[in-house]
Order: structure tokens, then sequence, then C-alpha cells
């Protein structure tokens, strides 16, 4: 995702942490807030609810008796359905609990995990980088077929996984791309106009699709609750400043200069605020602004994220002199890290936050 073809540069170069899918958009949206930019979704209720009685099987009757249960937790379920969800392209009916879904991007496959699910198929994309599962996702996809795409959705595959429900955000670049899909199965695409998702949205809509509403509230709080308490723990951070940067090799550096971009978010939550030198340099068209390598003193935030490209600290003049790299709150992140931070997901920000702790710490004044 990061070389010197336009395309790349489009999704990597938004700096950092806004890099790998939204490159130039804002969401303004906070990370857990589901109420304002959230999906519409309205349930019809046509079957009656069932109620268990007193359990008084016995023994012998075990296996009727889960069968009954399993039936009427299965009324319970099927009375969600179906479901209607609005997005970008208009609206989806999900007729019932999707069984086989296939997810085409990592913050679908995230928000899938998260729910507890495992996806029937999750595509990667060689183009932006994608080669490998992500570290937050080691495991969970073990034995999950997997799609690689060189940038284009490969509609026969796809159809040949018999899917019943479909998730996708960058990899439809047209509502054609969305038409081919929805002829397939049921799909679900952007859930609003912004570039970036909000995590959120995502599991909240995912969980009216599967019936679990709850289940979805449960683990948008959940990882709510862990940004909280590391800001709890780390009030120091309240107030100091942050900056990313993406470092292309014989091109430029490209800054972070949106305060309420994607990559912005868990930062936002923590009490930090985006540099207001970097914010006010911005002339407000993609919220991100380029630099010079001339211009590196510019990067004074007290946190700086950097991502090099393959190049060497060493070899850019003018990086070990920031004050973050005097301080040791300079991180060199990864793709996949800047993935994680560009396009937040329930399993990439508890994983980052981890990732980041030290040099938080030492922002905070707690190290």
């Amino acid at each position: 995702m990061l070389n010197s073809s336009r395309r790349l540069r489009r999704l990597a170069v938004p700096v950092l942490l806004s890099l790998v899918a939204a490159s130039c958009g804002s969401d303004g949206a906070d990370q857990a807030d589901t109420s304002a930019d959230s999906p519409s979704v309205t349930a019809d209720v046509s079957a009656t609810e069932a109620t268990d009685g007193p359990d008084t099987t016995e023994a012998p009757e075990s296996a009727e008796s889960e069968a009954a249960d399993e039936s009427a937790v299965d009324q319970v379920n099927d009375a969600a359905y179906p479901v209607t969800i609005e997005h970008r392209f208009g609206s989806t009916v999900i007729p019932e609990r999707p069984e086989r879904i296939v997810t085409l991007n990592v913050q679908w496959t995230d928000a899938v995990l998260a729910m507890g699910e495992t996806p029937a198929a999750y595509m990667l994309t060689s183009t932006v980088g994608e080669t490998d599962p992500y570290p937050w996702q080691t495991g969970l996809l073990d034995g999950v077929e997997r799609i690689d795409s060189a940038g284009q959705i490969p509609f026969e595959m796809v159809s040949a996984l018999d899917p019943d429900l479909i998730l996708v955000t960058f990899a439809v670049a047209e509502e054609a791309d969305f038409d081919l899909l929805s002829d397939i199965a049921p799909t679900l695409a952007f859930l609003s106009d912004l570039e970036v998702e909000p995590w959120a949205d995502q599991v909240a809509a995912l969980g009216e699709a599967l019936g679990e509403p709850e289940r979805a509230a449960e683990v948008i709080a959940g990882v709510d609750a862990q940004v909280a308490e590391l800001a709890a723990e780390l009030p120091g951070l309240a107030g100091k400043t942050y900056t990313f940067a993406n470092l292309v090799p014989g091109d430029t550096i490209y800054v972070i200069a949106d305060p309420d971009d994607g990559a912005s978010r868990v930062f936002n939550a923590l009490g930090m605020e985006l540099d207001p030198e970097i914010v006010a340099i911005d002339e407000g068209a993609v919220g991100r602004v380029q630099i010079s390598y001339e211009q590196i003193g510019l990067l004074q935030a007290d946190l700086v994220g950097v991502l090099l490209n393959g190049a060497e600290p060493d070899s850019i003049v003018g990086l070990s002199e920031l004050p973050s790299a005097e301080s040791g709150a300079l991180i060199d992140f990864t793709l996949p890290d800047i993935v994680g931070l560009n396009t937040p997901t329930p399993l990439s920000v508890p994983y980052l936050l981890d990732l980041m702790r030290p040099q938080l710490e030492l922002v905070a004044g707690d190290a």
C-alpha cells in the first residue's frame, strides 16, 4: 500500500494513521458514537416469542428437551426478521439470520470476529499490502477460506462460496459493483457517506443483521471501556499533542491534519489533541498536509508516529532530533499498525493501545 504508485499513495499517504482506507476523508464521529451516524435499521416482527415453562424434563428425555429449547431460540431469532439496513447505496433486506458471511475488508472481518462469529471467507487485497491476516486476528481465521485479490472483487469466487450475507466497503468503487454483489446475496456496503466507517456503526448494524443487538452493544461498550480505562490510568495524556506522518521515499511527507479523521478518534478519546501547528497548515481540502523532508522539524508533537516505508531511521535527516525521538515517544509503525489506526476496528483498537502503551506512558509522564 505504500509505494510510488499513485493508487497506493492515495491509500497509504493519507498519513500513517489515516492511510489505508480512506486516504483523504474525515468522518467527524467518535468511534464509539453510534447515535448520530448509525445506520438506520428496522425490523419487522411477525412471529410470536416462545416461552419456556419450568424445567421438569427427566434424564431420558434430555435430547428432546434440548431440541425444544433450540426450537424456542430459533423462534425468538426468527421474530426479528426480515431486517432492513440502510446504507450508502440504498437499503438491504436480510430475510433471515445469515450463516455464511463473506467479508471483503478488514473492518467488516473484525466486526464479525468480535461478534463471536466466523466468516465463511474473508478477502485480503495485495495492492494495499494485505498479504496475511493482521496481527490482532492471529488464530481467529485459521481454517477460514481466504480470497486473495489484486484490487478487484472476484465476483465468481464470491458467488461460489454461496454466501447469505456479503460485507464490503472500499472494494466497491461503483454502485454497479454493489449491484453485482447484491445479485449474489444481501450485501452491506458503507453505512454512510463517511470516508472512514466508524467501527461501532458496523458492529451495531451487524448485531441487527444477526439478531443480536444486545451482543453488539456489549462489544462496543467493551472496547470503549478499555479506552476509558487507559485514559483514567494516564491522566497526563490530557492536552498532550500527537502527529502522524507517512514518509514516502522519493516523494514527500504526508501529515494528518484533521482532528476528526478516522485515525484520530482513539487519541481524541484519550484526551489528546492533534498538533494545532499542523492543523493550522491544512487548507481544508483533504485533511492532510504535505511537507518536504527539509521541513521534518515541523513534527513537534509530544507523540509522533511515522511510517518509514522501509527506510532506515538514521537515513532520514532531522528525524532523530525531533522532541519525540529524544524523549522516546517516537513510534516507528508498520503497515499493519497503520491499517489498524486508519480503519479502526473492535479488534485493532485494543491491540494498538497495548502496542503504543510505552510511548503513551512517556507522554503522560508516568514512565
